[in-house]
């Protein structure tokens, strides 16, 4: 089985929902494949207790903002599930579920996006996979060795697994502060970070990070500098975290040197021995599906001007990270970046063309 579209969108999570809202607004042939089975993107995968660090208002995607959750001042992963799954039927977004992607081909005519469930032909295709499912662990010395138990955030669902146990927390960011949190709440815990972490102030949170992300934009648009914007990377004060720290066990040891057998330990001969270590170390773009275009890369990534490939012009990649626009990996910057991607590719199409294109 083959089929057309004049643009495919890859992944059907908030950027590719993002996507679709400018798609649908150009009025462009677009279709949006997606491997999972009911909308929800990532944030259906989360940890029994994840929250976003913002109120609902502040986090929207283009067109509708998220609608405020009865008795929560940070909505829960669930009210964001069914937010985007709102969002896709109130703009009547064309998703194909349960369509996993295996590869992505260019020829003289366009590109092809091979599936398990026949192909698509296309003259744009926006990769929006996101990161959820490739977790980064770092290779530290001796990892093979440590016999406990070792997960990543993609792994952890809540803390009641590590009741009574040594359990090690890795990483310095958001998602390790609140794991950090709640587990210290059932076992004996030590938080491990490269460099000590930023706490935001307790009257801080998300809505200061959509001021910071609205700031950028608009010293990006204008060409201004935005060395002097405060970046996105400090811990929000959650209140989980924020009790956290009033019991006092926000206090992060420098990373370890190695693993061993039993634990870690450190270039000073301190050791200590855990029952499970917990990866909070992030994540990498997933884009395996991209790799028959033979993608040059750079820092890891592939080089990208805005979102649009520097190797493949008809190739736009959103919500990755920074490289593909400032947050483009949070729900409001996902909206902004994919605007952009949106403008370009219509810019780029025969005005004749639109509807009916035949790569």
């Amino acid at each position: 089985m083959s089929e057309r579209a004049e643009v495919v969108v890859i992944g059907g999570g908030q950027a590719g929902l993002a996507a679709g809202y400018y798609l649908r607004r150009a009025e462009l042939d677009f279709v949006i494949l997606d491997r999972q089975d009911h909308p929800g993107g990532a944030w259906q995968h989360g940890w029994d207790s994840l929250r976003l660090f913002s109120p609902a208002e502040y986090s929207p995607l283009p067109g509708w903002r998220m609608p405020h959750q009865e008795g929560e001042t940070f909505p829960t992963a669930g009210h964001v599930v069914k937010y985007l799954h709102d969002y896709e039927q109130r703009y009547e977004l064309p998703v194909r579920r349960h369509i996993q992607v295996s590869g992505v081909r260019a020829n003289d005519r366009g590109l092809n996006i091979e599936t398990d469930h026949g192909n698509w032909h296309t003259a744009f295709v926006i990769s929006a996979t996101g990161t959820w499912d490739t977790p980064f662990v770092p290779a530290y010395p001796g990892i093979a060795e440590f016999t406990g138990e070792q997960l990543h955030t993609v792994d952890y669902s809540s803390p009641e697994r590590f009741r009574g146990r040594r359990v090690l927390i890795v990483g310095g960011g958001n998602s390790a502060a609140q794991i950090v949190a709640e587990v210290s709440m059932v076992a004996e815990t030590t938080w491990a970070t490269l460099r000590p972490p930023r706490f935001m102030p307790d009257d801080v949170d998300g809505r200061v990070l959509f001021d910071v992300a609205t700031k950028r934009e608009v010293a990006r648009k204008t060409g201004a500098s935005a060395a002097g914007v405060s970046g996105l990377g400090d811990i929000v004060m959650v209140p989980s975290v924020r009790a956290a720290r009033n019991r006092s066990v926000l206090h992060p040891r420098p990373m370890f040197d190695r693993l061993t057998g039993e634990g870690v330990a450190w270039d000073d001969g301190v050791a200590a021995s855990y029952d499970a270590i917990i990866w909070c170390t992030g994540f990498r773009p997933t884009l395996d599906h991209l790799g028959p275009l033979g993608l040059s890369r750079k820092n890891g990534v592939p080089r990208t001007i805005g979102t649009r490939s520097v190797d493949e012009s008809r190739l736009h990649l959103l919500g990755y990270g920074d490289f593909t626009g400032f947050a483009s990996a949070t729900l409001i910057g996902a909206g902004r970046t994919a605007k952009d991607a949106v403008r370009d590719i219509t810019s780029r199409l025969p005005p004749t063309g639109r509807g009916s294109q035949n790569p």
